[in-house]
């Protein structure tokens, strides 16, 4: 993570926004040494799921037993 001063940010705002998107790096702007605002690359919501959203994911059987039988299901309890 790279850090940046505000004025060199402003002179080079395009062209760091550029860099930023090819290289999806986050760049860190400081005033004064203190860490103002954070440039990250955008993440398209499709690509990347939203937080608590998994339920889609995964495969709910509705009989979990007849696929092992009743045997080897009561020997796993």
């Amino acid at each position: 993570m790279e850090t940046m001063g505000i004025s060199k940010f402003k002179s080079h705002a395009l062209k760091i926004l550029d860099r930023v998107s090819k290289t999806q790096e986050i760049i860190v702007i400081t005033k004064r040494g203190k860490p103002l605002a954070q440039i990250t690359p955008y993440r398209n919501a499709d690509i990347y799921p939203k937080p608590g959203k998994l339920s889609d994911a995964f495969v709910f059987e509705k009989d979990i037993i007849s696929p092992f039988g009743e045997e080897m299901w009561d020997a796993c309890k």
